[in-house]
């Protein structure tokens, strides 16, 4: 059996798998926060009971790793957002559009959202949707009922290899800028003068 090429992000069952962009910044804080409440929380005369400390340094760990373990990943029929306790499964038939989007533009309400379970947010630009993401810049992907944003390392290539299983299963897209130029991308064709 032939080892992958690593360039390829295919695994030897043919899924692309890749992870999530992460962020040193959010890990940093998570590794302060978690060696704060470690060291510092115990001596705090505010802190009846010392397992008050390892539940909330456990509550820390727990979304450290939750973060860390993001990621995507693509088979013969389905897209896999994953993330420790929750994520989404979409049918690749299913997906409609493929678009780069921005959180910030999406302007979410609702801080916890993205710590939920399923990650649902509501945004006054196209309601309700999920998240399973570990940035604000990202790809959201239309699909069942409720929109998927993801982040992925290396977008770009992401999203044309996305686009490309899609449109095996269903042609071109509403919107698609995974596209070859063309094949339908997502701007339409300028009128010749």
């Amino acid at each position: 059996m032939s080892t992958p090429d690593p360039a390829s992000r295919m695994d030897p069952s043919g899924r692309y798998v890749v992870g999530a962009q992460l962020s040193a910044g959010v890990i940093g804080v998570y590794v302060l926060l978690l060696l704060l409440v470690i060291f510092l929380v115990p001596s705090s005369p505010v802190v009846p009971n010392p397992a008050i400390v390892w539940i909330l340094a456990a509550i820390v760990a727990f979304f450290l790793l939750r973060y860390l373990s993001t990621a995507y990943w693509m088979d013969a029929d389905h897209l896999s957002a994953f993330r420790l306790v929750g994520g989404r499964r979409v049918r690749l038939e299913e997906i409609r559009r493929i678009e780069y989007a921005n959180l910030r533009d999406l302007s979410p309400t609702g801080f916890f959202g993205s710590w939920g379970y399923r990650g649902r947010m509501w945004s006054p630009v196209i309601e309700t949707f999920d998240s399973v993401q570990t940035s604000s810049a990202g790809i959201l992907i239309w699909a069942g009922a409720h929109p998927l944003f993801i982040t992925p390392k290396d977008p770009d290539r992401f999203i044309r290899e996305l686009s490309r299983r899609v449109r095996s299963w269903r042609g071109p897209l509403e919107i698609d800028h995974g596209a070859p130029a063309d094949a339908g991308s997502a701007s339409p064709p300028t009128p010749s003068a």
